[in-house]
């Protein structure tokens, strides 16, 4: 398990990042869903040993995370947002300097993992190109495949599914699926549907602060009986709108209310972006 404890950041100019971020990550998928600017950047690399907070603590499996940075490093695999790579060198040669730099000592060792995670990722057959000409979904699945150096038992993703098309996305979702099984996995995205499904458990993010936590199903039950949907032209009243979306040609949307906001609008199942987009709304208005 993954505890962090009251984990605020604040940059050396003065810029708050994380507010009194605490949660309780046990084994499994773990969806953290954000805007742009969350401070999930920031958390990520908190969580990954690569950054040290101004305030708080973290524990995995009883490892004093700031305390024992390289003790969790040995278990960990990270995925960054954005990643460089060394131009003209194959995915393979790459693959195998990164195994140096985790610890894979034995040649064999790190050819057999190469041969693995390259295949688990379809990337096998690629393994001959540089990966500076991979497109961008190539490049994702090629980190995805060497953070899963070692078989970590913390494995932090930060936007895997960018660049994917839908069919590696699926293929994608299947892989994190099993590996929730033996691992504490996190996935932070802004993509509601990379997480409604896939993880057990999520937190919504925002102005470093955490917003909301909980399975789906709960994050979403919360609201039933209060989300309506009608023509966006409709006057929705005092209602709260929690989204727009064009379909079929026509604009509607989303509304939070406890009663019906107009004629015109219909009781919806509540979903977890209904909950995503509420918590949210829910932050803006409290700064007003």
């Amino acid at each position: 398990m993954l505890e962090i404890e009251h984990v605020s950041h604040t940059y050396a100019d003065g810029t708050p990042a994380l507010d009194d971020v605490t949660l309780s990550i046990d084994r499994g998928l773990f969806g953290l869903l954000r805007p742009n600017g969350a401070g999930k950047s920031s958390l990520m690399r908190v969580a990954a040993t690569l950054q040290l907070p101004s305030a708080g603590r973290l524990r995995f499996d009883g490892i004093d995370v700031l305390a024992e940075p390289r003790a969790l490093r040995r278990r960990l695999g990270y995925l960054p947002q954005d990643f460089g790579v060394y131009p003209g060198v194959s995915a393979e040669v790459l693959f195998e300097q990164i195994a140096v730099l985790k610890g894979v000592t034995v040649r064999g060792d790190r050819r057999d993992a190469a041969e693995r995670l390259l295949r688990l990722v379809n990337l096998w057959d690629a393994r001959g190109r540089a990966v500076s000409t991979f497109s961008g979904g190539m490049r994702q699945r090629w980190g995805v495949a060497q953070a899963l150096i070692g078989d970590p038992d913390l494995l932090i993703l930060d936007e895997p599914t960018a660049g994917l098309d839908p069919a590696e996305r699926n293929r994608f979702q299947e892989l994190l699926f099993g590996l929730g099984e033996t691992a504490v996995v996190i996935v932070s995205t802004h993509i509601v549907d990379d997480v409604a499904d896939l993880c057990e458990r999520v937190a919504v993010l925002a102005g470093g602060r955490v917003l909301a936590n909980g399975s789906p199903g709960a994050l979403g039950g919360a609201l039933d009986g209060r989300v309506w949907r009608g023509p966006a032209e409709s006057g929705a009243g005092a209602a709260t709108l929690l989204s727009r979306r064009l379909s079929g040609g026509r604009l509607s949307v989303r509304v939070l209310s406890d009663e019906r906001p107009g004629p015109d609008f219909e009781p919806v199942t509540a979903t977890l972006e209904d909950a995503y987009f509420a918590a949210l709304g829910h932050r803006a208005g409290s700064r007003r």
